[in-house]
């Protein structure tokens, strides 16, 4: 019999979040599980990663006996970096992160820590798939999302991703009767208004809390909020070059070089 695959997983919510525990349980039934994920919740490091401090990993028994576990001092990417260096020494045949407590449709792809670990491993020639689930409860019902989770990851498995490519899915809060299928789509243009709310502090020092209302302001029916706002998880194929590969040729005709000569 063939090996099984070998699964990373990671998350940001931290090691002991509910949603890595179901996405933890579903790997299971796919192939070989190691998990290292944040000793705490990393929520919005985004790409960060600890060059300052001492990383620490310390071995966990949270998933039971079959599945070896490390909880991480670092960020996301902290752990895929650790986890393909002194845990795994090789690259997984897969790595998801998740399943995330939130949203992480449109641009809050750039701040996800759930997101960076994926692309973490995308950039290191994995491949990686990143799944939150619309609810921020810490009580989830993540059923739905478990099932989107099956299939998605059982075709990555199947059929590999292209070069420099991982997948950002999102499940919507609905239930299985709502659920009307997984749409592939591209990333809507959108964005957070934020204000930050001025307080003040026992000792009358001013402090600051951000908040904000995110700004829906792409209409099309191929994006990733269209589709969950209608009842489908939503597939978006991301890259980590952020070139903006259409804007070369108008850069060209500026005279940048007339300067220098």
């Amino acid at each position: 019999m063939a090996d099984k695959p070998l699964i990373l997983v990671c998350n940001d919510d931290g090691i002991t979040a509910p949603g890595i525990k179901v996405l933890v349980e579903r790997m299971q039934k796919l192939g070989k599980v190691v998990v290292v994920a944040p000793d705490s919740p990393q929520s919005g490091m985004g790409h960060a990663i600890t060059i300052n401090h001492p990383l620490r990993l310390v071995e966990m028994d949270y998933f039971g006996k079959d599945v070896l576990a490390y909880q991480c001092s670092g960020t996301p990417a902290d752990c895929v970096k650790l986890a393909v260096d002194k845990v795994l020494h090789r690259n997984p045949d897969l790595l998801v992160s998740g399943i995330n407590h939130g949203s992480n449709s449109s641009i809050n792809i750039l701040y996800s820590g759930t997101m960076s670990a994926a692309m973490e491993g995308a950039i290191e020639g994995m491949n990686a798939i990143g799944f939150s689930l619309q609810d921020y409860s810490y009580h989830a019902d993540f059923s739905v999302a478990a099932e989107v989770v099956d299939v998605v990851a059982a075709n990555v498995l199947n059929n590999g991703l292209p070069p420099d490519t991982l997948l950002n899915v999102n499940i919507p809060k609905v239930t299985r009767e709502e659920l009307k299928g997984i749409k592939v789509c591209r990333q809507a243009r959108a964005k957070w208004e934020e204000e930050f709310d001025e307080r003040v502090d026992p000792y009358g020092r001013n402090y600051y809390w951000l908040t904000g209302e995110f700004q829906q302001r792409d209409h099309g029916e191929d994006t990733d909020e269209w589709a969950l706002k209608n009842g489908y998880a939503s597939v978006v194929p991301v890259q980590f070059d952020l070139t903006a590969h259409h804007a070369i040729g108008t850069l060209n005709t500026w005279e940048l070089n007339e300067e220098i000569k």
